[in-house]
């Protein structure tokens, strides 16, 4: 299983946590079961490429999302590829990796999204 975490740097497992998901300049990739880390550029339309996060995931493989936060549209994008997406991500990637691991990221919601980027009600 491929769990995701947008990051500001390619340092791998001790990547920095980008906390606006959209900017994330690239994007680190576990797989749970052989550790193995990846870290892959953001190449969606957002930073000038092609296609949009969702979809350039999903077709690296990436099952599980875990991000600081994100918008409504965004999660029923990642929903709609299946993508199961928890927020609540900050600190390194080990950090947020922990902390999923040990139950302490939510699952994604309509409630806890962001209304709109960096808004808050």
């Amino acid at each position: 299983m491929k769990v995701c975490v947008p990051t500001r740097d390619n340092n791998g497992i001790e990547g920095i946590v980008e906390q606006h998901f959209g900017k994330a300049p690239t994007y680190t990739i576990l797989d749970i079961d052989s550790r193995e880390v990846s870290v892959i550029p953001n190449n969606s339309e957002h930073m000038g490429g092609v296609g949009l996060p969702p979809e350039y995931l999903f077709r690296n493989g990436v099952e599980i999302m875990l991000c600081a936060g994100l918008g409504y549209k965004a999660l029923q994008m990642f929903e709609s590829y299946g993508i199961r997406v928890f927020v609540g991500a900050g600190g390194t990637v080990r950090d947020t990796i922990e902390a999923w691991e040990s139950g302490l990221l939510k699952d994604a919601t309509s409630e806890n999204t962001c209304v709109e980027h960096g808004h808050h009600h």
